[in-house]
């Protein structure tokens, strides 16, 4: 099983190497005269003492579904990239029924994995609607049509500049919370939400911010998005990037307001929720013991989590028979506590 994991990294020969930079011009106003390393360090620890603040939503006024189920929207994060502040997500409506006319409505937001392709998890969404759920599959920041001109890779949600992977993985979230407020303004009553990889992370970390979120389902999950870029086979080429310009423990602190693990005692401020972490035993991208360490700090806050654990890893879960046995333990969850 590893050895395929390192087979399908390997396919993929168009990840590039780039330069570190604090980026600091990303998250906050860099004319006072500190320098990038503390005006980060400062933004970071700030951001998780207010991250109510951090994660706030303000007022979406633009919405506009299109004819072919297109929801746009004008991103609450401004970045400088044109085409990546409009948020782009797919509608799936759900297929009503007789027997569901005295049943709440029920919606899951989709959140995919990086560098997903535009077909990536719309199966997933017909799927849910076809059993009642709808469903709103997001595009990801620097994903698909909002990725800058030119590049192959969404290479700036997550890289080695510290401050605009702050910045693009706040949009992320915000993204999701804007569009779980959508479905909330069409009448859905019943919201869930669910991701996959960096996706799981977004979703995670709206799940923890978001009330109005009723249940979720997280595939593949790690505490510190620092440590599966230090350690994990699919971001190599993003730790090659940091060189020796700073320690896995400063960029733990750098990036903690985007890690899960800062905010497991935070789960439980709108009262225990269904949760399910997928997570895959022989994950060299996600690797287990991080897995672990999210899991059993979630279990210490005393939040309520199912696992799934599935004997295959991070690639090979996308494929057969193992994707079909995901998809089975992400609906089968979701209809049972979407209620």
């Amino acid at each position: 099983m590893h050895a395929s994991e390192r087979r399908h990294v390997g396919r993929e020969n168009n990840r590039r190497v780039r330069s570190f930079e604090w980026g600091a011009e990303h998250i906050i106003d860099h004319g006072n005269g500190d320098d990038s390393r503390r005006l980060v360090a400062r933004y970071a620890r700030e951001a998780v003492e207010r991250s109510d603040e951090f994660y706030a939503l303000p007022p979406i006024t633009d919405y506009q579904l299109h004819a072919d189920n297109l929801l746009t929207w004008t991103s609450a994060v401004r970045t400088p990239t044109t085409e990546n502040n409009t948020a782009r997500a797919r509608f799936f409506p759900e297929v009503r029924k007789i027997n569901q006319a005295a049943r709440p409505r029920r919606a899951v937001v989709l959140l995919p994995q990086w560098n997903a392709g535009p077909e990536s998890h719309m199966e997933l969404a017909r799927i849910l609607a076809r059993l009642g759920i709808a469903a709103l599959r997001l595009t990801l920041p620097y994903h698909e049509a909002r990725n800058e001109p030119g590049l192959q890779r969404a290479d700036y949600l997550t890289s080695p500049n510290v401050g605009r992977t702050l910045q693009s993985m706040r949009q992320g979230v915000l993204d999701a919370r804007a569009a779980i407020n959508w479905l909330s303004q069409q009448g859905y009553e019943s919201i869930g939400i669910m991701g996959t990889s960096i996706g799981s992370c977004l979703a995670l970390l709206t799940f923890a911010h978001e009330p109005l979120l009723k249940a979720g389902v997280f595939n593949h999950v790690s505490g510190y998005v620092a440590d599966v870029v230090w350690r994990g086979i699919t971001t190599q080429h993003v730790r090659a990037g940091f060189g020796d310009a700073l320690t896995l423990e400063e960029l733990r602190a750098a990036w903690l307001p985007i890690s899960p693990f800062a905010y497991t005692e935070k789960l439980r401020a709108f009262g225990p929720r269904p949760m399910r972490f997928i997570a895959a035993r022989y994950d060299l991208t996600f690797p287990i013991d991080l897995s672990q360490d999210l899991i059993d700090g979630v279990r210490r806050a005393g939040h309520p989590l199912d696992v799934v654990w599935l004997p295959c890893g991070h690639y090979t879960l996308g494929q057969a028979p193992w994707k079909h046995i995901d998809g089975w333990k992400i609906v089968t969850y979701l209809r049972r506590h979407l209620k």
